[in-house]
C-alpha cells in the first residue's frame, strides 16, 4: 500500500517513556490473568457490535470527512466487513478456544495430546489511511477473541477517523486491555521501540521492513499486510461486459486506494479494444459524465498522493479520464493503453484510479508477464475456459485470487487473507485472525502408570527392537 515519503525520525523522550508505561500497564494486565478468560472476550465482542451498530453515523462521518468515501462504500467496505467478522468470532469462539485433541503415537502411549490455543500477550495493530478503520478494528477482533490486549495505532493521515477511534474505543471497550495510541513518525517510533508479543502492521514494504527491523530486536512475530501490483488477466474466452463492469468496480472503490484493487489489465489481444471500449461505458454507467460531481467517487487522500499519481498520468495513452482538480484532490477514473511495462506507472503500485491495459499474444505471455514482477497481493482472471483458469492458477503465485471477479475473495473468512513474498507474510479473517494471536501450545498428558522401562537405561537388544517397532 502506498504511503508518503517518510523517515522514522528519533521522538522526543516523553514520547518513548508513554510508550514505555502504555506497555508495562497493558502487560501487568494481561499477567493478572482477566483477558483469558472467555467471560471477558465475550463481554468485549459484544461490546465491539454496539460500538458498530451504535456509532454508524460518526464511522461514516470520519471516513466521509477524510476520504470523502461514499456510505454505502463506508458501509459495506468497512462497517459491514468488520461487523460479519466480529459475528463470526462471537459465535465460533468457544469453539476456536476448545483445546484440540490429536493422535498420539504408541511409543508416548499411554497418553493423550492436545493443542492449547493461549493468547500471546500484548500486541501493537498498526494500520494504513486508505481503509482506516477496519484494518485495525477487524484484526482487533481476532486479538480479542485470543485473549490479547491490544494497542490500536491508527494512521495520522486519516485523523478525523484516528480522532473517532481514540474518543469512543475506551467508552466501550476494556480500557485497561484496549488503547488507541495516536500520532505521526515520532510516536509510532517509539511504539515500535517496546517490546510486544506480536505486530500486526498494515501498509507498504518500505515500513513494513522498519517494523520488521524493529521487531526483530525482541524477536518480536510480525504480520505484514503489504500490497503490490496486482495483475488481472483476460482472455478472449472471457465474458467482456461481466469483465468490464467488475474490474471497474474494484479498480475504482475508494478511487482506486484499495491494496487488491486490480492494478494492471493484461488482455489478450482479440478483445483489447472491445474489453476497452466496454470499460470506458462502465465508467460512464457508474460515475455519468462528470465523475467529479458523482456523490459515489472518492478523492485522493493528500496533495503527496495527488501529485504523485499525476505524474503517472503520463505513461501510455489516456483513452477517457486524465483530468485533474488540485483543490479537490480529484483524479479522474482513468484508462490507459499503449503503455509500456518500463513505463513509470508499472514501476510501483499506482493505488489511484489509473488502469493501464496491456494487449498480449496468448496466456503464456500473460503468465510471463506476471512471473516478471514480485508475487503480488492478489491475482484476478477473467476466463470461461476452465483449463485456462486452472493455467493461471499453477503457473502464477500470489496472496489470494478471485476467479471472473475481483477481491471478493476477502470476503470468505474460511479464506486467509494475506500476502506472499515482497505482498507480506502471515494471513487473517475469520479463524485465520484468532489463530495470528494466538500461540499453539502443545500438551501431552500421561498417567502415572504403568511406568514401562523400555526407553530408560541400561538399553539392550531387546529395547532396541521394540523401540524400532513403536517408531
Amino acid at each position: 500500500m502506498s504511503r508518503p515519503q517518510a523517515v522514522f525520525t528519533e521522538p522526543a523522550a516523553r514520547d518513548f517513556d508513554l510508550a514505555s508505561a502504555l506497555a508495562a500497564a497493558l502487560r501487568a494486565y494481561f499477567d493478572a490473568g482477566a483477558t483469558k478468560a472467555r467471560s471477558w472476550r465475550m463481554a468485549q465482542l459484544d461490546a465491539l457490535e454496539h460500538f458498530l451498530m451504535e456509532r454508524e453515523r460518526d464511522i461514516t462521518d470520519a471516513l466521509q470527512a477524510d476520504l470523502q468515501k461514499p456510505e454505502t462504500e463506508a458501509f459495506f467496505s468497512e462497517i459491514g466487513f468488520t461487523l460479519s467478522e466480529l459475528r463470526s468470532a462471537r459465535k465460533n469462539l468457544a469453539s476456536w478456544m476448545k483445546p484440540e485433541r490429536v493422535r498420539t503415537p504408541l511409543v508416548a502411549m499411554p497418553g493423550q495430546s492436545y493443542v492449547y490455543r493461549e493468547p500471546l500477550g500484548i500486541v501493537l495493530i498498526m494500520g494504513p489511511w486508505n481503509y482506516p478503520f477496519q484494518t485495525v478494528v477487524l484484526p482487533m477482533v481476532g486479538a480479542i477473541a485470543a485473549g490479547n490486549c491490544v494497542v490500536l495505532k491508527p494512521s495520522e493521515m486519516a485523523a478525523n477517523v484516528s480522532e473517532m477511534l481514540a474518543h469512543w474505543i475506551p467508552k466501550y471497550l476494556d480500557p485497561k486491555a484496549v488503547q488507541v495510541w495516536q500520532g505521526g513518525v515520532p510516536e509510532t517510533t517509539a511504539l515500535l521501540r517496546e517490546k510486544w508479543d506480536h505486530i500486526f502492521y498494515t501498509g507498504n514494504g518500505r515500513v513494513g521492513r522498519i517494523v520488521m527491523e524493529a521487531a526483530a530486536k525482541h524477536l518480536t512475530p510480525v504480520t505484514l499486510e503489504l500490497g503490490g501490483k496486482s495483475p488481472c488477466i483476460v482472455d478472449q474466452s472471457a465474458d467482456l461486459d461481466l469483465a468490464a463492469r467488475r474490474i471497474v468496480f474494484g479498480k475504482l472503490v475508494n478511487a482506486g486506494q484499495t491494496c487488491v484493487a486490480p492494478d494492471y489489465v493484461l488482455v489478450h489481444d482479440l478483445v483489447h479494444d472491445a474489453l476497452i471500449n466496454r470499460m470506458t461505458s462502465t465508467i460512464r454507467e457508474f460515475y455519468g459524465d462528470d465523475p467529479m460531481q458523482s456523490p459515489d467517487y472518492a478523492r485522493i487522500i493528500n496533495d503527496h498522493h495527488f501529485a504523485r499519481l499525476t505524474r503517472l498520468l503520463a505513461s501510455g495513452d489516456t483513452v477517457t479520464g486524465g483530468q485533474t482538480d488540485p483543490k479537490e484532490r480529484y483524479i479522474a477514473p482513468t484508462i490507459l493503453r499503449n503503455v509500456r511495462e518500463s513505463d513509470p506507472v508499472m514501476q510501483e503500485e499506482i493505488f489511484g484510479p489509473i488502469l493501464p491495459v496491456i494487449g498480449v499474444s496468448s496466456l503464456d505471455s500473460a503468465i510471463a508477464f506476471v512471473n516478471r514482477h514480485p508475487r503480488p497481493l492478489a491475482l484476478y482472471a477473467f476466463s470461461r475456459d476452465r483449463s485456462a483458469q486452472d493455467r493461471i492458477l499453477a503457473g502464477t503465485s500470489a496472496g489470494g485470487t478471485t476467479i471472473n471477479h475481483v477481491w471478493m475473495h476477502l470476503g470468505v473468512p474460511e479464506l486467509p487473507f494475506g500476502g506472499v513474498g515482497a505482498s507480506g507474510m502471515g494471513a487473517y479473517h475469520g479463524r485465520h485472525t484468532f489463530e495470528t494471536f494466538s500461540h499453539r501450545r502443545s500438551v501431552l498428558k500421561k498417567p502415572s502408570l504403568p511406568e514401562p522401562p523400555l526407553l530408560y537405561p541400561p538399553y539392550s537388544r531387546s529395547k532396541l527392537r521394540w523401540v524400532k517397532r513403536l517408531v
